[in-house]
């Protein structure tokens, strides 16, 4: 159980790292090519979540965050004894869930510089926390359908 937290913990303070990096050392709109026509550290800020949805809704990011992180710590003391999977999985989603919620609660937005171009398409600007969500929420679904193949593997057998 304590290498959840501890993982949680490393994703924090890189998130909370890089973001820091970004907002001292560019200027809010500035762009660094990293690899041309594909990746660029942008400095960027977010008041709402995901594309933008939601702006200035802070009281419904706060509640909902604190909602979340609960039933995380939950699953992951139910469900990190069975399936290491499983606990990383919840423990990248806590990390992402605290990232984002450090920089709602002290700066009243949230910092995002990694932006990306698939093709022509611009995908929304993200961070570490973002990033720690989505792979968390993707490895909670492979967990998912694992676990429904064991189960349904031992009662065929």
């Amino acid at each position: 159980m304590f290498w959840y937290y501890l993982l949680a913990t490393g994703v924090i303070i890189l998130d909370q790292l890089t973001k820091w990096l970004v907002v001292m050392n560019m200027n809010l709109g500035e762009s660094i090519p990293v690899v041309e026509d594909f990746l660029y550290l942008t400095s960027h800020r977010n008041q709402g979540a995901a594309w933008g949805i939601l702006q200035g809704q802070m009281m419904f990011f706060y509640i909902i965050t604190v909602i979340v992180i609960g039933v995380v710590v939950y699953y992951i003391q139910q469900y990190g004894k069975e399936s290491r999977l499983s606990g990383v999985a919840l423990s990248l989603i806590l990390a992402g869930a605290i990232g984002n919620f450090i920089d709602r609660l002290f700066r009243k937005e949230v910092v995002d510089f990694v932006d990306t171009y698939i093709f022509s398409y611009n995908f929304p600007i993200f961070n570490v926390a973002d990033s720690a969500l989505v792979i968390g929420v993707i490895l909670v679904m492979i967990a998912t359908f694992l676990d429904e193949r064991k189960k349904k593997g031992s009662l065929e057998a």
